[in-house]
């Protein structure tokens, strides 16, 4: 299924792009001084019927007959091809054969080298369809027989999409989104939210700036459980309050996604925890004999979070140093 996907966009690109610059029946091209020649629209469709002839044989592991393809279309179709072509010839072998790495490394070099090549959109599908493979786990033999996942080469060639296409691209941000989820489904969350974050900046409204702002809320709250739960208290709670604020940030301007996940629920749960962080503060202060610094955070609490669970100890804390304030001047005075 995976192959057929990216034959037929492979083929959809390269007819895009030989069309570019275009007359009614005729296509211009980049020959290897890179000046436009015009390509009869005849011989346009001539050489893709060629180049899907030869598709095939790259998409089923026929190596010799690609390769002969390729010949083959150079050959008949010197008006069309160039050191472009060659470049991109050259990579398609190498996919053939599997040796993705080669693959990505040539296509690299042919975005490089030809920046205008009307096999630049190819080459980048091409490229974000193994990216996408490596980020669903598949994994490479090293020494004959250890196996190991390629999610970092998998993130490298997305990022290098993104900087080639940008982030005002369909290519660049589905490049980006899919590096943000993969560092989510891999519980990097400190790498997904920086990732989401950078994403952020560049859409600020519409469907993506809704996927960021929502990637940022939950990574940032996941950063903070990630903690042991009867540890949590104990650790900075920076991240709790970032993903309070993205998530009411989420229901001002998206109130029906918010609606949908839940986030108000959320939000609520998020107090529940900033109220036992500034609980655990007073507490301390408590044990370590700072009755004024521990009833500060007791108050705070019940100004801030007066119906959490936290509330109802904070003011029985308060209560309870009062009694001791009360007998405590009582003693002085007698």
């Amino acid at each position: 299924m995976l192959e057929t996907k990216i034959r037929l966009i492979l083929l959809v690109l390269l007819a895009a792009g030989l069309t570019s610059r275009t007359a009614p029946a005729d296509t211009w091209r980049l020959d290897a001084n890179q000046q436009w020649k015009e390509v009869s629209a005849e011989r346009r469709d001539s050489f893709l019927l060629a180049l899907a002839n030869a598709d095939r044989f790259v998409n089923t592991g026929q190596a010799k007959q690609t390769k002969a393809s390729f010949e083959a279309i150079r050959k008949d179709f010197p008006e069309i091809t160039g050191p472009d072509f060659d470049i991109f010839a050259e990579a398609e072998v190498f996919y053939c054969k599997g040796k993705l790495a080669k693959t990505i490394r040539t296509y690299d070099r042919l975005l490089s080298e030809h920046p205008q090549s009307s096999f630049r959109d190819a080459a980048l599908k091409r490229q974000f369809a193994i990216a996408t493979s490596f980020l669903a786990g598949k994994k490479k033999t090293v020494l004959g027989l250890i196996k190991l996942r390629r999610y970092g080469e998998g993130i490298a060639i997305m990022e290098n999409i993104t900087d080639r296409t940008g982030f005002d691209t369909v290519m660049g941000i589905d490049a980006a989104t899919a590096v943000a989820k993969n560092y989510e489904e891999r519980d990097k969350w400190n790498e997904a939210y920086l990732k989401w974050w950078e994403i952020s900046l560049h859409w600020q409204r519409g469907p993506v700036g809704r996927d960021a702002l929502l990637g940022i809320a939950r990574c940032k709250l996941a950063i903070y459980n990630s903690h042991p739960e009867h540890k949590r208290a104990l650790y900075d709670a920076s991240s709790l309050e970032t993903a309070k604020s993205s998530y009411e940030r989420l229901g001002l301007l998206y109130p029906d996604t918010a609606a949908e996940i839940g986030s108000y629920k959320t939000i609520r749960e998020i107090d529940e925890q900033l109220a036992a962080k500034q609980l655990a503060i007073g507490r301390y202060y408590q044990k370590v004999g700072n009755m004024q610094a521990a009833n500060l955070y007791y108050d705070m609490i019940l100004r801030d979070w007066k119906n959490s669970k936290a509330a109802e100890s904070a003011r029985d804390m308060l209560a309870k140093n009062r009694d001791l304030t009360d007998g405590l001047q009582t003693s002085t005075e007698k």
